[in-house]
């Protein structure tokens, strides 16, 4: 603890210049340093500039935040918070399904999105056993392997006389990652692979709802908004893809379920997770499997991308990755490890947050209670005081002996965390641990993957997310 006669106060934290009456504001307009940005780089800006805690006021929407850039100072505030702590987000899902969408038949909880302390206990203490149990998951490895093997014929057939995927690389991986978790969580294939697809299909319908939410949530959750306020043009967009895919989701949760009705018990089939659920408590149920496919489908999309991409620039370590792949089926270390470097460079959320219920002493500056307190975690996993040559990909730094100098656990345990912290980590990890394990080892099987070109680009909205052209040349082996 900080001696008490030397805190300061929440408005002596550094951060960016603030006006009478608009504080911050003009910082987000056009011009503005933050403006249309929330990337790494900007992060790291805010860090050379104001040090390892850095204020932003709250305004128009928009709550009091702190970015901590200081490992020590994250592990002190995350661990004395309650034991249900509070991560909100996604305020405006939460307005929809509980004012904007409320119906008669409304579940007592929203989901795990959305609700915080009890109810959220309650309903993450039902669907624990099913999502979380390493031995349960590891059934779905058979029909995930098939799924990805279709995934590299359907890649073969598209590639071009350069072995390149020009058209739509993106929506090709989110059509593999929605088919593989369509197939644990409903129990069926939805056949995203058809070559008649057309644009309108549901499966495609999907994932640009899900690509546009998350578009709208970065305005609105992420930006100074006044939707709070009344109803903006952004706003009405984020209620109307939040409809579409509340009624697309509903769409095949019920095509599942008739499906379960109709068909013989087959005692070799494994159950989908929805399945599962539905002996349990149906509206959780069908609440579970909605979320995860509203928030399983790009993120797992995203991160393939950024792991062939960090493979592709790094051949050598791609060698030896299939090397492993090709002598020890079972034994995956080095698979492991790449897909934990590539989270550190490249994940797909940038940080982790929690809103303090009590004031707290650190860095010689009191954090007042209500103060969404964010951890950036994606610059600091890239800081050489955390990281030996934190910008290059070293695998290795995963598996090595404890005594090298690269090992991963010489660093503080809260740097990296792309799967989140604590009791509000992600519930869908192991399931997505999986699949990508799985379509990463056949993709390297099958692929002599390389990059040409400037570097990939990344925009950040609510997830990093990156954007085409896609450069790659997938040569066989």
């Amino acid at each position: 603890m900080e001696e008490v006669n030397n805190i300061k106060s929440w408005k002596e934290i550094p951060g960016p210049s603030t006006l009478p009456i608009i504080g911050q504001i003009h910082h987000f307009l056009p011009g503005g340093s933050f403006y249309g940005r929330f990337d790494v780089k900007l992060m790291g800006n805010l860090y050379e500039k104001y040090g390892p805690i850095v204020r932003l006021e709250g305004h128009f929407g928009l709550p009091p935040t702190i970015f901590l850039f200081d490992a020590e100072t994250a592990m002190h505030i995350f661990r004395n918070e309650n034991i249900l702590p509070l991560r909100p987000g996604f305020q405006s899902l939460e307005y929809f399904r509980k004012t904007y969408n409320k119906r008669s038949d409304a579940v007592e909880s929203t989901g795990l999105l959305t609700e915080q302390e009890e109810a959220w206990k309650k309903f993450r203490s039902a669907v624990n056993p099913i999502m979380l149990q390493p031995n349960t998951i590891k059934l779905y490895s058979g029909i995930l392997a098939e799924v990805a093997d279709d995934m590299i014929s359907r890649m073969k057939g598209l590639r071009d006389t350069h072995n390149m995927i020009k058209n739509e690389l993106d929506m090709e991986m989110n059509l593999w990652s929605l088919e593989s978790i369509g197939l644990v969580t409903l129990g069926r294939r939805l056949n995203c692979f058809d070559s008649n697809l057309p644009e309108d299909s549901p499966v495609k319908e999907l994932i640009k709802v899900v690509h546009d939410i998350f578009h709208c949530m970065d305005k609105l959750e992420c930006q100074p908004s006044l939707w709070k306020y009344f109803s903006t043009p952004n706003f009405k967009r984020a209620m109307k893809h939040y409809e579409d895919q509340i009624r697309l989701s509903e769409y095949f949760i019920e095509m599942a379920i008739k499906e379960l009705k109709d068909e013989k018990k087959d005692q070799n089939r494994e159950k989908g997770i929805l399945e599962k659920l539905l002996e349990i408590d149906q509206k959780v149920a069908v609440t579970m499997t909605s979320d995860v496919l509203f928030a399983g489908v790009d993120t797992t999309a995203t991160t393939i991308i950024g792991l062939l991409y960090l493979l592709a620039k790094n051949p050598e370590k791609q060698k030896k990755l299939r090397n492993e792949i090709m002598t020890a089926k079972d034994k995956r270390s080095y698979l492991r490890a790449c897909i934990k470097e590539s989270l550190r460079l490249l994940p797909v959320v940038s940080g982790n947050y929690r809103q303090t219920t009590k004031e707290y002493d650190v860095l010689g500056y009191r954090i007042p209670k209500k103060v969404i307190a964010i951890v950036v975690n994606q610059y600091m996993s890239q800081m050489e005081k955390y990281y030996p040559k934190p910008h290059e990909f070293i695998p290795e730094r995963w598996i090595v002996d404890k005594n090298d100098p690269l090992y991963y656990g010489n660093t503080h345990p809260f740097v990296y965390a792309p799967f989140g912290f604590g009791v509000r980590s992600c519930i869908g990890r192991r399931i997505a641990e999986l699949e990508i394990e799985t379509f990463a080892a056949k993709l390297i099987q099958n692929f002599d993957v390389r990059w040409f070109g400037p570097p990939i680009k990344v925009r950040t909205t609510t997830l990093n997310y990156f954007v085409g052209p896609y450069n790659f040349i997938f040569n066989d082996v």
